[in-house]
């Protein structure tokens, strides 16, 4: 099954994508956006660039690296990547980047990702404590997602440049956001924390959103696990330490069948769902800690069971094509919809099938889970 769901993925979605109109883009096609540099799309290419590295398939590495190139000027910058908006989603692609640096060792792909790092990372605005802000027009504030789009980017572009200052750098930013948004009865992450307290949405006292959102603590697991790997010294400690932590934490909330709820931690709330996104995110840290070497057979087993039930109960066919369901759409805090945090709110944002945001994990942990085998 699990090859069929994988070919079926490849051939009749990610292949028959192009920068102009990605298949995997839900946002694009909902709300009528016209493509542009995104980390929806950053999200797809690594995935299928672990697909290449798995089966060695060439046509998935032309595809991959056409498409991102397709957003990459003459002079090596990337047009539609508005620097302005300092907005941490926007360097999840430059991934990407370094890795078609490492394959190829066409300077095109280091150039760009210089020119991310010149120009936003290194004057991207930052709270008093020295974490970056998540957005330009959310300042002071620290989202979980913002350390898988910027950081894992950092630790890989610090290895490729033997940069020395950077590893430090991460380990502030990481360190911050254990001390500041770890629950110390539960081990979990909170998603949002306001330095200013000014928002609707944060606690008057800690500057905390209210709830724990469960794809943005696997964002968070996947940054661990990925920083880990481009690491050394005390910051491969740290990320090893608090992934290890939070997986252990997570486990408690796990479901039966190996799911995760939209709310982790409040499996009994009435609309509360098993979601895929966050799962398949779990699926991916949890095996990759296994293979690193930070997590042993309990983890293991749990990342399988995460997986397998993701593919067995939330992926069926509809005229042979993979249909993973049970993703949700996006979820933020503030902005113009009034997105207060609150448990009715999570539960209000739409759910969606075969988005990158599912698909995407969903694949990476595939690649965890061959590697295992």
């Amino acid at each position: 099954m699990i090859n069929r769901i994988i070919n079926g993925f490849t051939e009749n979605i990610i292949l028959k994508s192009n920068p102009e109109n990605p298949l995997w883009n839900s946002e694009n096609h909902i709300f009528s956006k016209e493509n542009k540099w995104n980390y929806i799309d950053a999200c797809m290419i690594k995935a299928v660039s672990e697909l290449y590295e798995l089966s060695g398939d060439k046509k998935l590495f032309e595809f991959a690296e056409k498409y991102l190139s397709a957003f990459i000027s003459d002079n090596n910058i990337v047009p539609s990547l508005n620097i302005e908006a300092y907005n941490l989603d926007n360097v999840n692609g430059a991934k990407n980047l370094l890795y078609f640096y490492r394959k190829t060792q066409n300077k095109k792909y280091l150039d760009t990702a210089l020119w991310i790092y010149e120009n936003q990372i290194l004057n991207q605005p930052r709270l008093e404590c020295g974490n970056f802000w998540h957005k330009k027009i959310y300042p002071f504030q620290i989202w979980l997602d913002g350390i898988y789009m910027s950081l894992p980017f950092l630790a890989e572009y610090a290895s490729v440049t033997h940069n020395e200052e950077i590893p430090e750098d991460i380990f502030r930013q990481l360190q911050n956001v254990k001390d500041i948004m770890r629950d110390k009865n539960t081990g979990l992450y909170y998603h949002g924390y306001d330095e200013s307290r000014e928002m609707y949405w944060a606690d008057k006292k800690t500057g905390l959103s209210s709830e724990y959102w469960l794809r943005s603590i696997c964002w968070l697991m996947a940054g661990l696990a990925d920083i880990f790997e481009f690491s050394s010294g005390a910051l491969k400690d740290l990320c090893g330490n608090m992934l290890s932590d939070l997986i252990s934490a997570m486990m408690k909330y796990q479901d039966d069948s190996g799911m995760f709820y939209q709310l982790p931690a409040k499996a009994y709330l009435s609309g509360n769902y098993h979601e895929t996104s966050g799962t398949s995110l779990y699926a991916y840290s949890a095996m990759k800690s296994v293979r690193l070497g930070i997590c042993g057979n309990t983890v293991r087993k749990s990342g399988r069971k995460a997986f397998d039930t993701t593919m067995k109960n939330y992926i069926s066919f509809e005229n042979n094509v993979p249909v993973l369901k049970n993703i949700c759409l996006v979820a933020g805090l503030g902005g113009d919809n009034h997105r207060d945090g609150s448990e009715k709110y999570y539960l209000s944002e739409s759910v969606i099938r075969n988005d990158a945001k599912g698909i995407a994990p969903f694949i990476m942990a595939y690649s965890e889970y061959i590697q295992l085998t």
